[in-house]
């Protein structure tokens, strides 16, 4: 269902290239959105995006610049909607549906600060919820533009390489078709290991976690125990 999705908005894309660039902002904008980045499944389309222009199908400058704007203005409102909602966001609907994704950012920034906002911005679960826990955190709105803008600057080239790369290897003598159908395959595959590698080091991290936190407690409850007696 998803090659089918991503292979439909392909070909929209193509048939109404001058779109293409709005679209993939507004792909990358969604992407970028707390909360709602968790639901919208575009990580693969906009690689494919990237192999339509490697294809020669679609223009790269208005694809990379609608790109940059809409995920600078998706963390931007994020922000500003943890300034505005303030510490009460965590038991508010929807995050406190998602408890274990908010207190995996929490964690994330109080942890990197700066380099979170940055690197949040490559990993999948963490991208639609760091600029909001940074903004309910107060940090420095000069500091978390810096860090939006120089990995928007980067994230948006690195979502088009893997489909760029992919189209170029493509044989030239392919119809239209046959190049959507390899991009769209391309890219399901890109999405599929970087989630796979992404959840392996998640799950990593989170034991790693726990084992400390057991360590920590375990001469706390000695105590309490030794106390009683």
């Amino acid at each position: 269902m998803m090659a089918e999705w991503t292979a439909s908005m392909a070909q929209f894309v193509i048939r109404h290239a001058g779109w293409a660039g709005p679209v993939f902002g507004l792909l990358t904008f969604g992407e970028s959105l707390a909360v709602v980045g968790l639901f919208i499944p575009a990580t693969t389309l906009m690689i494919a995006v990237g192999g339509l222009v490697g294809s020669g199908l679609l223009d790269l400058a208005p694809v990379l610049g609608w790109g940059i704007a809409g995920a600078l203005a998706g963390d931007w409102l994020s922000y500003l909607a943890g300034r505005w909602i303030g510490p009460t966001a965590w038991r508010r609907w929807p995050l406190n549906r998602h408890r274990s994704s908010v207190a995996r950012a929490r964690l994330f920034f109080r942890r990197f600060g700066f380099a979170s906002v940055f690197v949040g911005r490559f990993l999948g679960p963490l991208r639609a919820m760091v600029p909001l826990v940074a903004g309910v955190m107060r940090m420095r709105t000069r500091s978390f533009q810096l860090a939006n803008c120089l990995s928007a600057i980067l994230w948006v080239p690195g979502l088009l390489a893997p489909g760029f790369l992919a189209a170029r290897a493509v044989p030239t003598r392919w119809t239209a078709e046959a190049h959507v159908a390899a991009i769209v395959v391309a890219s399901l595959v890109v999405t599929a290991v970087a989630t796979i590698v992404l959840g392996v080091g998640l799950r990593r991290t989170d034991r790693k976690r726990a084992h400390r936190k057991r360590i920590f407690d375990q001469p706390r409850l000695m105590s309490c125990s030794g106390t009683k007696r």
